[in-house]
């Protein structure tokens, strides 16, 4: 793909956002589709995963603050005056004194060696895109894009850590010729042309103006024997399978970044990194607060009134049997959340969070006839007690009034 064409792509219309959406809009935009479109999600379904790509494409450039400002000053060139196919509008068009906006595509002047061209504006955005990299960047390493995916992991794996498999689609250095392009067992040569540069440069008036080289789009490089896997570009889409460790008390909604595993780089230069979000499966029983285990008990009135030793259980590791003892104080009253230290999760400082424990009175729907008169003893023992009277009492006292 040219620049040209590349820079024509609608990519706020991608992520179905607005050119003036913030940052965390478009990760948003972009995650809601990543979850309808994944392969995973839609297996065989063709129209999907092109879908998926163009998506992953723009968010490539959209995430990133210095090539959404390039690409954006790209497009505003176009809007402001330029046409992509054939130059400045108005009276001064192609064939009146106007020139072909191809032209601007090119990284320095023959004469001089001054940068010029719209390509060194735009060098570092039309990196890694699988076409010609027009201007600066022609013939110059770049670093591979980064790209983000999702995982969802269940809440024991986030509070010990796990490795689990992950499976991702998106681009990656061709399986077969090892990126080069060239069929297993061949080499690319040098372009005749333009003898490696990747650029012609051209004479039109009193401007010399340079353009990627057509015969090899740029690369610097003709393929004779093109790899029949990825057509001579060195990379293919493809799903691919990676192991990821997921560290010990990882929350829900963290990122982790998985360096070089991201879109291979172009001519040499290092793979940009994968970032994991990670979302975590609630656990039925126990809940999180930091570092700290939370954990709801049902007891009943008299283990409250009179106290009592609870065993109740904990999420510690395969050496242990789970479970922990809790003494409840006698006069406890419900609701109270008591405190064992050391029970929670081991924090990335070093620090071990507690296990939180909250007493709830289970209140039975049906009695026994035994339970039942026993109750109604100890309601007339305590007749004369009325656990509201404070209650009415705070009620009655005057405000404080207006500050």
């Amino acid at each position: 793909m040219s620049a040209r064409e590349w820079i024509e792509k609608d990519f706020y219309a991608e992520l179905g956002v607005s050119s003036t959406a913030s940052a965390e809009e478009i990760k948003r935009a972009y995650r809601k589709l990543a979850r309808e479109l994944h392969p995973d999600a839609n297996p065989g379904d063709a129209k999907a995963e092109a879908r998926f790509k163009s998506m992953s494409e723009a968010y490539g450039v959209l995430s990133d603050p210095e090539k959404r400002k390039q690409y954006d000053e790209a497009r505003s060139l176009f809007n402001g005056g330029f046409r992509p196919g054939g130059g400045f509008g108005g009276p001064g068009g192609p064939g009146q004194g106007g020139f072909d906006v191809g032209d601007l595509f090119g990284a320095q002047a023959g004469r001089g060696g001054d940068p010029g061209g719209l390509g060194d504006l735009l060098g570092g955005l039309f990196a890694n895109r699988g076409g010609a990299p027009g201007g600066a960047g022609a013939g110059r390493p770049r670093r591979g894009t980064d790209v983000e995916t999702e995982l969802r992991i269940d809440f024991t794996e986030a509070i010990h850590g796990a490795t689990v498999p992950l499976r991702i689609a998106s681009p990656a250095s061709c399986g077969s010729c090892g990126g080069s392009g060239a069929r297993a067992g061949t080499v690319p040569r040098v372009c005749p042309v333009c003898g490696g540069t990747g650029l012609i440069t051209r004479s039109q008036g009193a401007f010399a103006l340079s353009e990627p080289c057509r015969d090899c789009r740029g690369t610097g490089r003709i393929i004779e024997d093109p790899c029949t896997e990825c057509g001579g570009r060195g990379v293919s889409n493809r799903s691919r399978s990676l192991t990821m460790r997921i560290p010990a008390g990882v929350a829900d909604g963290q990122r982790i970044r998985l360096a070089g595993q991201g879109e291979p780089g172009m001519r040499g230069a290092p793979s940009g990194d994968l970032f994991v979000l990670v979302h975590v499966t609630p656990h039925p029983v126990f809940g999180r607060a930091g570092d700290d285990l939370t954990l709801a008990v049902p007891v009943s009135f008299p283990e409250l009134v009179m106290g009592t030793t609870l065993t109740v259980p904990t999420m510690d590791g395969p050496d242990s049997d789970g479970t922990v003892k809790l003494k409840v104080p006698a006069g406890t009253a419900n609701g109270r959340t008591l405190r064992v230290r050391g029970k929670g999760i081991a924090g990335r400082h070093g620090r071990t969070g507690d296990l939180l424990v909250t007493l709830q009175v289970a209140v039975p729907t049906k009695l026994e006839r035994d339970a039942k008169a026993a109750l109604e003893a100890y309601a007339q023992a305590t007749v004369g007690e009325n656990p509201r009277a404070e209650l009415f009492a705070r009620a009655q006292r005057p405000g404080t009034g207006r500050r």
